[in-house]
């Protein structure tokens, strides 16, 4: 592939990494802003956090810029939302 043509699929990348990571930030919000948990598993959390710590490996093993980014942010915001819960259920 040439470059030109790399460079297109790591922007398709970032792009759709971004609308993932966009794609937490209602549930960042419902958590630490309203305090609203209910209806949140963290086992599943937990599970997502693991598959996107694999496609971060991956990321980094095929060297994409894009998997990198978009699996760190979105594990960021996967962590967020899982301290919040975390925080608020131990006022309960």
């Amino acid at each position: 592939m040439d470059e030109l043509a790399e460079l297109w699929v790591e922007v398709i990348g970032l792009f759709a990494g971004m609308i993932g990571v966009v794609a937490w930030v209602p549930q960042i919000r419902e958590v630490w802003f309203t305090g609203r948990h209910e209806g949140i598993s963290l086992p599943t959390f937990g599970l997502i956090a693991t598959a996107l710590s694999a496609w971060l490996v991956y990321g980094v093993l095929i060297r994409s810029l894009s998997i990198i980014l978009a699996n760190l942010a979105a594990l960021g915001c996967i962590s967020l939302i899982i301290l919040g819960v975390i925080r608020l259920r131990g006022r309960d």
